[in-house]
């Protein structure tokens, strides 16, 4: 039988995380002596100590930060066996929450969302539009429930959902097109590309051709979609949100001599799938089969 306790690890998590026993104890509305009494137990039980004072700040040990790791998945997986067993006890989830990179073709998911909706009626649907590592960051803090994006997940559980070509477009008055049957990649260069920030906010990443001298950055495909519309830069943008305008001729798609047409894979990730509801396990099942 284990010798220490979980409230034990959450003491030790909790000096951690606020800085100190004070501060901790103010933290988790806990007496002082509380805290000191758990912690000193844990260094008791596993013979090592935990924490060393170093002139007024309270540090950890090389050996505090081993076990920290070690305690930080104990409680991670104590509360993943917790949202299971709520899970199961309340049968249908009040809500589901989906991040979307807006690159993902959103007339797909609402799709998908409303035979959800249907066997569903009761269901709470969040979406969250997300950009590049955005979903996955979301997804990593427990803010949704499910992420489609365009890059793996680094905590969850990643499945191949689809692929999604990228074009490069401009504006049918765009200067790039008036003297050039052919482009190259260095004739654009000397261009504006109009390009989407990453909306993580911890790790963001640059995706894509970012060559051009001069770029304009926004924070969704429909602003990249627009300044593009209007002749103000050439962008890669994907096929479902600029199909129409091509077949209008609102957009051309740029005649380059390579790299004009990208495709690019989306995934499907989510934490645990014991955790997911039956709403959440729908949405996935219908899903992959509009996907096929």
């Amino acid at each position: 039988m284990p010798k220490t306790t979980l409230e034990q690890w959450r003491m030790f998590k909790a000096v951690v995380e606020h800085g100190g026993f004070n501060q901790a104890a103010q933290g988790i509305h806990k007496s002082q002596s509380s805290v000191h009494h758990a912690v000193h137990k844990l260094e008791e039980l596993l013979a090592v100590s935990l924490f060393e004072v170093q002139g007024r700040k309270t540090q950890l040990t090389p050996a505090g930060e081993l076990l920290l790791k070690r305690g930080e998945f104990l409680l991670q997986e104590m509360e993943r066996i917790e949202s299971v067993a709520q899970s199961l006890s309340s049968g249908v989830e009040s809500e589901l929450r989906i991040a979307v990179d807006s690159a993902f073709p959103s007339q797909l998911v609402y799709s998908v969302l409303e035979n959800v909706s249907a066997g569903f009626p009761q269901l709470r649907i969040d979406i969250v539009e997300s950009v590049l590592s955005g979903s996955n960051e979301l997804l990593d803090n427990n803010t949704v429930d499910i992420a489609l994006s365009s890059l793996p997940s680094n905590e969850g559980l990643n499945e191949e959902i689809c692929q999604i070509e990228f074009i490069a477009v401009a504006s049918p008055n765009h200067h790039l097109l008036e003297h050039h049957d052919t482009l190259t990649l260095e004739q654009l260069k000397a261009c504006r590309q109009i390009v989407v920030r990453d909306s993580a906010t911890a790790h963001s990443k640059d995706e894509g051709w970012l060559g051009a001298e001069q770029r304009w950055t926004v924070s969704s495909i429909g602003a990249s979609l627009n300044l593009v519309k209007k002749g103000l830069g050439f962008a890669w943008l994907p096929e479902p949100e600029v199909q129409q305008y091509l077949e209008s001729g609102e957009l051309i798609a740029l005649p380059l001599n390579r790299g004009g047409r990208r495709s690019v894979t989306f995934y499907l990730s989510f934490r645990d799938q014991d955790r997911l509801g039956p709403a959440a396990r729908g949405f996935i099942g219908e899903l992959r089969l509009k996907t096929l």
